[in-house]
């Protein structure tokens, strides 16, 4: 136990104790209260907010699950020495800082960025797309970042599965598609499950990318904190939705642990 007590002194230091700041903000202005909780469970703003971040949070983890599974697939078919080199490559993501890469972002899906310009070159004037300070533009940021933490929990799915499986089924005639449909994409969606999860937690809480890349109608619940600190200095307001964002966190959270824990696939043994 002394062994592990400057952790716990530690988080509590410098998570628990902001955290029950935060609450007591949330729950106390003159008097304690629960209006800042009503108003954020029903109010117009605060719901279309809510949804708006489970909408982005939901497509930028299915995007990032579409373009992520075959890197996965690749990589479980290459030696360990290769395996690891091109790991290397899955990390890029993480070699910037997220708003050294939102910048990036706004010169190349910008109205004269690269991708339109492209465009343009090969398809005329007037095929430029509207990419920049949209919806589109903050899911594109967000599977960028996001892609690192799909790709490794499906890498250790179709890693730990038994080769034997596969030669079985090819001795049974199975072709590869069938083989892979039947056998390795099912084996592997603890892993997949695991990563989407992972994914939308961590979309929830993100705000520079839809402060940068997105538009007025694609504000976050992040960025609905930052709006009432800033602008309406609303701190008991700002506190609601942070503890209700944290709140719809550790709801995805809590099943990320059981599907980590083998809970919804039965127990391992």
């Amino acid at each position: 136990m002394i062994f592990v007590a400057p952790f716990f002194l530690f988080m509590g230091a410098v998570f628990l104790l902001p955290l029950a700041f935060i609450f007591y903000t949330s729950v106390v202005a003159d008097a304690f209260t629960l209006d800042y909780y009503i108003k954020a469970f029903t109010g117009a703003l605060y719901l279309r907010v809510a949804w708006t971040t489970f909408e982005i949070s939901v497509v930028s983890a299915l995007t990032t699950l579409v373009l992520s599974y075959p890197v996965a697939y690749h990589l479980s078919r290459q030696p360990p020495k290769r395996r690891v080199l091109w790991a290397l490559f899955v990390l890029l993501p993480f070699y910037t800082s997220i708003l050294v890469k939102s910048f990036a972002f706004t010169v190349i899906l910008g109205h004269n960025g690269i991708v339109n310009d492209i465009l343009r070159f090969m398809f005329g004037p007037e095929a430029g797309i509207k990419m920049l300070f949209n919806r589109t533009g903050v899911v594109i940021g967000l599977t960028h970042y996001l892609i690192p933490f799909m790709v490794f929990p499906i890498l250790a799915s179709l890693l730990a599965q038994d080769p034997v499986l596969h030669r079985a089924a090819e001795v049974m005639g199975a072709k590869p598609w069938r083989i892979f449909w039947r056998v390795t994409f099912p084996l592997s969606l603890p892993g997949v499950i695991a990563g989407t999860l992972l994914c939308v937690i961590l979309s929830f809480g993100m705000f520079i990318t839809p402060a940068l890349l997105g538009g007025r109608k694609d504000m976050m619940m992040a960025n609905l904190v930052d709006f009432h600190i800033k602008e309406t200095l609303n701190w008991n307001m700002a506190s609601a939705v942070a503890i209700v964002l944290l709140l719809l966190s550790s709801v995805f959270i809590l099943l990320l642990a059981q599907v980590r824990g083998g809970q919804l696939f039965g127990e391992r043994h």
